[in-house]
């Protein structure tokens, strides 16, 4: 029997990333993680800089490094507007890895003036790329 499907829509400002029919989706919540099986009960929440997982009937599994934004479940039907999204094949690992260099300096350097905060999240920006270019 195959499992039930939503639709699961995820975006950017920029540009649609992914549009799938999707088995489950456990996605970054701001409150912690979330998870969506079709049929879930409609829904609207903030989303955290982490890693989304999206599993299709084919047993193929995606993975997307996302940075904040909303998640709407309505009717079987899920969109992500998110502050950016990246598929593992699209990051940049080298990229990355310097952003992830640059945000630890950032965060030693706490005392000069450093927004703590901003230097926080571009490292917890860098660290997401990078585990979901290495698949997981």
């Amino acid at each position: 029997m195959p499992q039930k499907t939503f639709k699961l829509e995820i975006a950017t400002p920029e540009r649609v990333v992914l549009q799938v029919d999707a088995v489950s989706l456990v996605v970054p919540g701001i409150e912690g993680s979330l998870g969506i099986l079709a049929d879930h009960a409609p829904l609207v929440a903030e989303l955290d800089i982490g890693e989304a997982v999206v599993h299709q009937q084919d047993g193929n599994v995606m993975r997307l490094a996302v940075s904040g934004g909303f998640i709407e479940v309505r009717k079987n039907i899920v969109r992500i507007l998110a502050d950016s999204a990246e598929r593992a094949e699209e990051i940049d690992v080298a990229r990355a890895e310097a952003a992830k260099r640059r945000a630890e300096e950032r965060l030693k350097e706490r005392a000069r003036g450093v927004d703590y905060a901003r230097a926080e999240a571009a490292l917890k920006r860098a660290l997401t790329r990078l585990k979901v270019a290495r698949g997981g």
